[in-house]
């Protein structure tokens, strides 16, 4: 079928076939995943592009995090490895944080497609693995060597043979070399699955290359965007969000600017680069920006290079929002994931009626790690993970989901994965009563957590929280949410960013934040206050203290 041939209703069908190559690349990567956060969490991202790099389309399944910095790690490949160079059977690995990963425990693999001998677009993914060596305590790395084996842009699979070397340089540099090289596979594997069913697309329409549809889809896309953003309200709006850090406060400062060709954020005035590794390379800085206005302002058009393309962030180097490399960046999370409830305060001054309250934000992840010394199932030791998550802030017209991942989208895993990985036993787990913020709308609830081991010897857990001194802040007149606390069952605090020892006999207790309230909590529907209360979201005390009822 020649471009010309292709009818608006083909064009259409095919964009929705594209949707479902990528989902199924996506099923496949968490389904043959060996890391938790991947297969218990869909911590991952894939994506279709056309043979200039740019994406057509993203799966439903994965995170903000990897899709929007993803989609400029294939115009990396496409620069290091020219088109004309790559053959059938070729396939690119790389974690450079500043290509499209963040953070060195994202691997990215490439994969250039060809239909009758010609290459028609790429296949990429990424996903977290869990080690990829360098310091086991994250919060000590002060630069991105300290964080593990750094790959640049490499051929991992050339014409279909394996760069066995590459592999054993991969496996002889993490502590779970079993898991780390299998989750490579899986990548490989998914991209592989996803060229074939792109591949039987092409072959039912007759089409031999992806021209004419990539540019009806970005085209579309952009002028769908551009649409909703002209309906706007024009202009710029300030704001500002105060983080924990580490000795001192993180400021953080956006600018939003709504016009005619599109949204631009600048994070021009935020906090200088930190010693410390939450700081944030500007593609995932841009990732979590560009999710922010996706869901407020264009969540219902697809994501793509056309529909990313109005979204333009700039942030002055050297930032934490722009780290220069080598700068420390493995927990490059704390930062981006608080982006969107930055961007949302700009943009409550613009369309009040579309945005939450302040939420948790970055995820509560437990990393427990145990020592050598456990028994012959664990004879290496075990370093597991366990995504929680804590309250999001309230809407303008509903309350906030409670234990959520929002902003990234990542799930909750199950306790039952995290124990049979580990000696670790989760004691509680639990909604949290009060922690969210009081409003017309009440914001999530955070959770109450308790782990333990399950021998007489004692383990680490990696606290890498925010939250914790700032709480996540109440709109329109809502209350703030309850801020965060870790601490042992022993009454010691664990709050500050680091590896803690729990002692044996000793319980760690996790207490994530709730979100921010919306609107006035004495206009709360009696009700709703009175439900909250029979489900043991709210006491009885802070019904009639916040919102002023009497049973």
């Amino acid at each position: 079928m020649s471009d010309k041939s292709i009818s608006l209703i083909d064009k259409q069908i095919m964009w929705n076939r594209l949707l479902a190559v990528v989902e199924e690349q996506a099923q496949v990567c968490q389904r043959t995943a060996f890391s938790t956060i991947v297969r218990e969490s869909g911590d991952l991202a894939a994506g279709v592009f056309d043979a200039q790099g740019r994406m057509l389309a993203q799966a439903v399944t994965g995170t903000p995090g990897h899709i929007n910095s993803m989609a400029l790690a294939v115009g990396h490949v496409i620069d290091a490895y020219p088109v004309e160079t790559m053959q059938e059977g070729d396939v690119y690995i790389h974690n450079d944080p500043w290509m499209g990963t963040g953070h060195l425990n994202d691997i990215s693999i490439t994969t250039p497609c060809f239909h009758q001998g010609k290459l028609v677009g790429f296949l990429a993914c990424n996903s977290h693995i869990m080690d990829i060596g360098g310091v086991n305590d994250w919060s000590s790395s002060r630069d991105v060597f300290m964080e593990g084996l750094y790959l640049p842009i490499l051929k991992i699979v050339d014409a279909g043979q394996v760069n066995e070397s590459l592999m054993a340089v991969i496996r002889a540099n993490t502590r779970q070399p079993v898991e780390t090289v299998g989750d490579v596979y899986s990548l490989v594997n998914c991209n592989a699955i996803g060229c074939e069913r792109l591949g039987e697309m092409m072959q039912e329409f007759g089409l031999d290359r992806l021209d004419a549809l990539a540019d009806h889809i970005i085209d579309t896309s952009r002028e769908a965007v551009l649409t909703k953003i002209r309906a706007l309200p024009h202009g710029s709006w300030s704001s500002e969000i105060t983080l924990d850090g580490v000795d001192e406060p993180i400021v953080l400062k956006a600018r939003l600017t709504i016009a005619d060709d599109g949204i631009e954020v600048d994070y021009t005035g935020s906090a200088g680069m930190t010693k410390y590794n939450f700081n944030t390379p500007l593609c995932y800085t841009l990732a979590y920006t560009s999710y922010a206005i996706g869901v407020a302002i264009t969540g219902d058009i697809p994501n793509n290079a056309g529909s990313l393309a109005p979204r333009r962030v700039t942030a002055p180097e050297g930032c934490i929002l722009n780290a220069l490399k080598p700068a420390a960046v493995v927990a490059r999370h704390l930062m981006g994931l608080m982006l969107p409830d930055l961007v949302f305060n700009c943009l409550r001054q613009a369309v009040p009626e579309k945005v939450p309250a302040e939420g948790a934000g970055v995820l509560w992840n437990l990393r427990a790690v145990g020592p050598w010394s456990s028994p012959p199932k664990f004879d290496n030791g075990y370093m597991v993970g366990l995504v929680t998550t804590g309250g999001m802030g309230a809407l303008p017209y509903r309350d906030g989901m409670s234990a959520t991942g929002f902003p990234s989208g990542v799930r909750g895993g199950p306790v039952e994965i995290f124990e049979s990985m580990s000696t670790v036993v989760m004691w509680r787990k639990e909604l949290n009563p009060d922690s969210g913020g009081a409003g017309e709308f009440r914001g999530g609830l955070g959770q109450i957590m308790e782990i333990g081991n399950s021998i007489p010897e004692p383990f680490e857990i990696g606290n890498a929280f925010e939250r914790i001194k700032f709480a996540p802040r109440g709109a329109q007149g809502g209350l703030d949410g309850a801020a965060g606390k870790v601490r042992l069952s022993t009454g010691a605090s664990l709050d500050r960013k680091g590896m803690h020892l729990v002692p044996v006999g000793a319980r760690a207790v996790i207490c994530s934040p709730g979100g921010g309230g919306t609107g006035d909590p004495r206009r709360r529907d009696r009700a709703a206050i009175a439900a909250d209360i029979a489900n043991g979201l709210v006491s009885p005390e802070a019904a009639r203290d916040h919102y002023g009822y009497q049973d």
